[in-house]
């Protein structure tokens, strides 16, 4: 039942948090919250995590774009991993499924910021 959920999401294979925390401190991936900028300053944010809000990723996630963003471009250049994660883990989902459709291949739906910091990640306000 859960790969049925993990699939409906665009996740694809379930996330270790750990390892997500570990490649994202050591600079390997990009960690990024799809949340609105009111719930991030609400609930706080995984530490060097990179906000780009659902509602604005189609442009920020084009590289064609004018608003292509810095960091996605260099986690694309170079390959790197990519995690995001929202709330609940739905938007987080169609998120993936946006960056793919731009050309990136290692994205993975960690869910939400609790899981973040289940992998020992930490939390900024």
């Amino acid at each position: 039942m859960f790969n049925f959920f993990n699939n409906l999401m665009n996740q694809g294979a379930a996330v270790d948090p750990a390892e997500a925390v570990k490649a994202v401190a050591e600079k390997r991936a990009l960690v990024i919250d799809v949340r609105e900028e009111d719930e991030v300053r609400h609930s706080g944010k995984a530490k060097g995590a990179l906000n780009l809000p659902l509602s604005r990723l189609h442009m920020t996630a084009d590289p064609r774009s004018g608003h292509f963003d810095k960091a996605l471009a260099k986690a694309h250049k170079d390959g790197s991993a990519i995690y995001l994660y929202c709330a609940s883990g739905a938007r987080s989902g169609r998120a993936a499924g946006i960056l793919r459709q731009h050309g990136f291949e290692n994205v993975q739906n960690l869910g939400n910021l609790n899981t973040w910091a289940q992998g020992g990640g930490q939390i900024v306000r």
